[in-house]
């Protein structure tokens, strides 16, 4: 509670405000749909142009927990890359995995949508809407 004991919902009508963290590529028709839909939605997300600035390895790890997936779970295999980087090699390991991931961000899914210990991949973009909640 702030300002005469109301909440940041009552006094500015956004709620969650920088509580949700979008992983957003401004390219994708997907990603542009989820960030549209949070915001109708009176979220303010936290905004992170993962192309611009790919995640860390360790970030990368993070979100497949919040995502309870496997490494393999979070790679668009229809990139042009995926192919070219040889990823449909089943005896490359997680380490070489998660290396030429954050080195080409652009096989991430997207988009990834994070609250808390929470995570999802907004496909559909609504999806994205599930981790909209009270705090």
């Amino acid at each position: 509670m702030t300002n005469n004991g109301k909440s940041d919902v009552e006094r500015t009508g956004i709620r969650n405000v920088k509580s949700i963290r979008i992983y957003h590529n401004p390219e994708c028709s997907k990603s542009r749909a989820a960030l549209a839909l949070l915001e109708e939605n009176d979220v303010d997300p936290q905004i992170i142009y993962y192309m611009e600035t790919p995640p860390s390895i360790d970030e990368i790890k993070s979100l497949l927990a919040k995502l309870d997936l496997k490494l393999l779970d979070i790679i668009r295999r229809s990139e042009d890359d995926f192919d070219e980087l040889g990823l449909d090699d089943e005896t490359l390991s997680e380490e070489i995995i998660l290396d030429l991931l954050q080195k080409h961000p652009q096989l991430l899914q997207r988009p990834i949508v994070v609250k808390g210990d929470n995570a999802i991949i907004a496909r559909p973009p609504e999806d994205g809407l599930t981790l909209i909640g009270d705090d």
